[in-house]
């Protein structure tokens, strides 16, 4: 499966893997599985952490390249396109790294893996955990 980490995924698995599911760090930790994740990720953890509502053992810029290089995940790419499906889909909020990450999910047909509520809602997305089969 192709999974694209959402962003508190992302931190938990490195920070809190303790507030991972089972099912998730299975995921995380299966060879079958190819971990993706979007650069508004690391923009949202340098925000962030720049204003104080994340604390990392190093700055923020050194925390981002170390977690990269631990947990060496493809790079998913911002578009054009991606940008215009950011606007298309049904979100009952505004907040832009949650639509980009959503919409690169969809627009490059990768299944996402969150425990955002919000994003599990949305119709228009493959969402690991299912939440139809909980």
């Amino acid at each position: 499966m192709n999974l694209l980490l959402d962003t508190h995924i992302w931190l938990w698995s490195l920070l809190e893997p303790e507030k991972l599911s089972s099912p998730a760090r299975d995921a995380l930790s299966s060879d079958e599985n190819t971990l993706w994740l979007s650069p508004i990720s690391t923009w949202e953890v340098l925000s962030l952490a720049e204003k104080g509502r994340l604390e990392l053992d190093t700055v923020g810029q050194d925390w981002v390249d170390q977690a990269l290089r631990a947990a060496p995940m493809r790079e998913a790419p911002l578009s054009h396109e991606i940008a215009r499906e950011s606007r298309r889909l049904s979100l009952p909020h505004q907040d832009p790294a949650d639509r980009f990450i959503a919409a690169t999910a969809k627009v490059l047909g990768l299944t996402l893996m969150t425990a955002d509520q919000v994003l599990m809602r949305c119709d228009d997305l493959s969402i690991f955990p299912d939440p139809k089969q909980r």
